[in-house]
């Protein structure tokens, strides 16, 4: 049993669920083993993560009957078909209504898996094991489950939360530059829209995130699992506030899906959006140029993207947008900044303002 850990809560009533964050995580056996139901466990995970860390995972739980399902890897195969190879598996080996899935990876692995967790038999059990900084700071905790259709990111799925959610922070000794660098967008999102105080120790310390100091990769990855659970909390189906967790989405999900899901990863198609979203409040006169500079800055230091696709035309721009979950009556709606720390939900956007940023 690891002995040093963080545990955060997100306080949803009968469906709240703790938050373990440590090093070392994945050997805990009995941390996972108190929040699983029944015998039947199944965990899925993909063809990059299954070499790493599944054989771990399972000899520490030899006390149940487990089947794994190893799924290939990348957001292109986040959709209904692959989904289906889930449901395939619990059917084909007879889990009941007690068994629990287990989601060991990023957070296409989290998504599906809870999605499938939501669905089969209307309803089961499931925890997430995420293993990118992504997924750990953002998509595995919350409860948005869903896969994608050619024609709309994530626009099939559910809210469905899960029993735990245990973060390893060693996991992300494996993770490719690249990945680790995308992940950093959402932390820096998370100061953006709800604390200054988090956005200023990023700028202060992103040398050594960027290098996986261990201290303050936790100090981070807590942070910004606290900031989610607060906004969950007060909105879980995202009626209201929980909105303001899209900051750069809208623009970053276009963008994802004129690209099928093949270009960029998720976390630099929301870097651009962040951008385009701290332009566009520049221009309402909420945040000023200095403002959108810092945010230039910091993503840059990341090597994130700062400009949309060239061959992504506005009039693309738009008709993708609008097929976007925020989308209201026909009206689109963007997450921008009232000031750094602070972000709203409008629909008032003038389309010649619009057009400029795009």
């Amino acid at each position: 049993m690891v002995e040093k850990f963080s545990k955060l809560c997100v306080e949803l009533g009968d469906r709240s669920y703790p938050i373990f964050i440590g090093d070392g995580l994945l050997q805990s056996s009995e941390l996972l083993a108190s929040h699983i139901h029944g015998k039947q466990v199944l965990v899925v995970t993909n063809e990059t993560i299954a070499p790493l860390y599944l054989s771990s995972l399972v000899d520490g739980l030899s006390a149940y009957s487990i089947e794994t399902l190893i799924l290939p890897d990348g957001e292109i195969h986040k959709n209904i078909e692959v989904l289906n190879t889930i449901f395939d598996t619990l059917l084909a080996k007879k889990y009941n209504r007690a068994a629990t899935l287990i989601a060991l990876g990023g957070g296409v692995i989290g998504d599906m898996t809870g999605f499938a967790a939501a669905c089969y038999q209307r309803g089961i059990n499931f925890c997430q094991i995420p293993t990118t900084l992504l997924a750990q700071v953002d998509s595995s905790v919350g409860g948005k489950t869903a896969v994608n259709h050619r024609l709309g990111k994530n626009m099939i799925g559910a809210f469905y939360q899960p029993q735990c959610v245990i973060i390893d922070t060693s996991l992300l000794g494996t993770l490719p530059d690249r990945e680790f660098r995308a992940g950093l967008a959402e932390v820096i999102k998370y100061g953006l829209i709800a604390d200054v105080e988090f956005f200023h120790w990023i700028e202060k310390n992103i040398s050594k995130l960027l290098a996986r100091d261990p201290d303050a990769l936790c100090f981070a990855i807590e942070k910004s699992c606290a900031n989610k659970a607060k906004i969950v909390e007060k909105d879980e189906h995202e009626n209201g506030v929980r909105a303001i967790l899209n900051l750069g989405h809208t623009f970053g999900h276009a963008i994802e899906t004129f690209q099928s899901y093949k270009g960029w990863l998720h976390g630099e198609a929301v870097a651009i959006g962040i951008i385009m979203a701290a332009e566009l409040s520049s221009l309402l006169g909420w945040i000023n140029q200095a403002d959108v500079c810092r945010i230039r800055k910091i993503l840059a230091f990341c090597d994130l993207p700062a400009v949309a696709p060239k061959d992504m035309s506005s009039k693309i721009f738009l008709e993708l947008m609008s097929v976007d979950k925020k989308a209201l009556d026909g009206s689109l709606r963007f997450v921008l900044l009232r000031s750094i720390g602070v972000a709203t939900v409008t629909s008032e956007i003038k389309p010649d303002l619009l057009m400029k940023v795009i």
